[in-house]
């Protein structure tokens, strides 16, 4: 059966969506993209027009690509997982192949695939015209600390007494700290945790993607795999971060502040994040895509993948050829990054 688009996902029943997303991907699921939508977050206003392709064998949903127009990706998410949603690798291939078709019908140049997991690597490098290209984020992996504080005994002395320093620094200002689930979240909160994440746009001269109205949704529709941690001056909130859990990994998305207080941003997105993960077992953190600065504090060079599929022949020989080369300097850069870690070599 050839492929079918739809702009709204609520076309599709949760269960059936969700039955093509593996392991605990809270990103791909039903309840955030739909959140997207219906928040109005996605749209004309932030310049996304929902449009997933569907397969379908016997009236069954087989397979998924969601937003394809041009990009096959979590909206505002840059998160590697799961992009071709199939029941079956025969359904994921059948989609894929279907997709020129759709490209050419629609008058489409090209088509993305962005933070692939090797599944999706797998399924894309078997067809034809897709052309591969990596990136580099920094991810911060538990070891199996028993706490903070043996996270810190792994690195150079150098590098434990900036982070214990770093932490000090914070608590000297009387800031402490309070962790809270989806459904301990009151509509006053989730209007701080707005007005924090707006400001991160707002002091740029820019407005926030998402709306206000995205986090109640979320919270009503996956408050199980929503974390936020509030920072109080007193009985005063003065920051947050807002984070997702799925699976063994902890995703770090949102932070903003509404008074300034030294090194609060590092206290807020990667410590805490790293005392959580280390309390509650969890594997991998994911901070978000951006920033150096990561490394020094124990984040780990990691590749991602992104797919491209370009309808005119001689731009797609000259991407090639460009991708070829920047693959060359991203894996310089990678083991570069590597040796800057601040962890104690072991003989």
């Amino acid at each position: 059966m050839p492929v079918h688009v739809i702009d709204n996902l609520n076309t599709v029943a949760p269960a059936q969506w969700d039955a093509l997303v593996p392991g605990n991907q809270p990103f791909l699921r039903h309840a955030f993209l739909s959140s997207l939508e219906d928040s109005g977050s996605l749209g004309p206003r932030s310049g996304w027009r929902a449009e997933h392709v569907l397969h379908y064998e016997n009236d069954q949903l087989v397979a998924a690509l969601p937003y394809p127009k041009l990009l096959v990706a979590v909206p505002f998410s840059p998160v590697g997982g799961s992009r071709i949603l199939s029941a079956t690798p025969e359904g994921g291939r059948e989609l894929l192949s279907e997709l020129p078709a759709y490209l050419q019908s629609e008058g489409l140049s090209s088509a993305h695939v962005n933070f692939t997991d090797p599944a999706a690597d797998a399924l894309l490098k078997l067809q034809p015209g897709w052309l591969q290209r990596i990136g580099c984020q920094f991810h911060w992996h538990n070891r199996g600390y028993r706490d903070f504080q043996d996270f810190l005994d792994a690195l150079s002395s150098r590098k434990r007494k900036q982070m214990r320093k770093e932490r000090e620094q914070v608590a000297g200002q009387g800031i402490e700290f309070e962790w809270l689930e989806g459904a301990q979240m009151s509509e006053v909160l989730w209007d701080f945790v707005y007005a924090c994440y707006s400001n991160t746009y707002e002091i740029r001269g820019q407005a926030p993607y998402l709306t206000r109205e995205f986090f109640s949704l979320l919270a009503e529709r996956m408050p199980e795999s929503i974390r936020v941690v509030i920072a109080l001056q007193g009985s005063r909130p003065v920051a947050m971060a807002f984070s997702l859990i799925g699976g063994d990994s902890f995703y770090g998305r949102y932070w903003g502040c509404l008074a300034e207080f030294d090194r609060l941003h590092f206290e807020t997105c990667f410590y805490q994040g790293m005392d959580y993960a280390i309390a509650h077992g969890v594997q991998r953190f994911d901070a978000g895509a951006q920033g150096e600065h990561k490394l020094i504090r124990g984040f780990e060079p990691q590749i991602t993948r992104s797919w491209h599929y370009l309808m005119h022949p001689g731009l797609k020989d000259a991407v090639s050829e460009f991708l070829e080369q920047e693959r060359v300097g991203i894996m310089a850069y990678a083991e570069e990054a590597r040796s800057a870690l601040p962890y104690r070599q072991v003989d």
